[in-house]
């Protein structure tokens, strides 16, 4: 990890003060006593913060009930986990053995767990302000598409639910292809479903709206064929 710890945090948009925040925040209890769950802990706490005051900045009007619905998609698991991928936090996660074998560095647990640590560890770095401009960078894309009367599930959980209703394996998503400089880049990304002959495709300016692009295009197709 150390040699890759500059690009690391140049994709982070964060320079750490403390470098030893930022290896413990990578390191998975799996690695022994000196983990990332504390700093976990301390992220989880903060994101909720940051992002609870955000929406109750930019929606004045809306109930307590709209409010937490919102926040739950923007700090669910499998969003923080796209998070990480976005930030190409799997390679530069610090696992144990074990959970290298079984692969550890894709895991939606161990990513998002990872986001939340890394939150955890910026806070300590450098305070609250620092915490809330990682946060709004990261989340970017999910905060600015947040809307009172956006459905309570978006198009990967929706093809996921209707995937496991049916007891079919979940999808797989993988990025196929990558254009462009990083201030213009654009991430085509494939997604595998069973009983579709092809994976589908798309393409947006983030990894996780191309994500989000192709499980719409799938979930239109399983109505039509269902």
């Amino acid at each position: 990890m150390a040699s890759h710890a500059q690009q690391l945090q140049e994709r982070l948009q964060y320079q750490f003060s403390d470098p030893t925040l930022l290896t413990l925040a990578l390191s998975h209890r799996s690695c022994g006593s000196k983990n990332n769950e504390r700093l976990e802990f301390l992220g989880d706490a903060v994101l909720g913060l940051i992002v609870s005051n955000y929406l109750f900045q930019r929606f004045p009007d809306a109930r307590e009930g709209d409010l937490s619905r919102i926040r739950s998609q923007i700090v669910r698991a499998e969003s923080l986990a796209e998070v990480a991928r976005a930030l190409d936090l799997g390679p530069e996660l610090l696992l144990g053995q074990g959970e290298m074998k079984s692969g550890g560095h894709r895991r939606d647990s161990i990513l998002g767990d990872t986001v939340e640590a890394l939150i955890g560890a910026i806070y300590l770095d450098r305070g609250m302000a620092a915490a809330e401009q990682c946060i709004v960078n990261w989340f970017d894309d999910s905060l600015k598409a947040t809307t009172l009367d956006a459905p309570v599930k978006d198009a990967k959980t929706g093809l996921q639910e209707w995937l496991q209703g049916r007891g079919k394996p979940l999808p797989e998503y993988v990025v196929v292809k990558t254009q462009g400089q990083d201030h213009s880049r654009l991430f085509t990304v494939s997604c595998t479903i069973a009983d579709l002959e092809k994976p589908a495709e798309a393409t947006a300016s983030s990894r996780r709206k191309a994500e989000q692009l192709v499980a719409q295009q799938l979930l239109k197709q399983l109505e039509i064929t269902k």
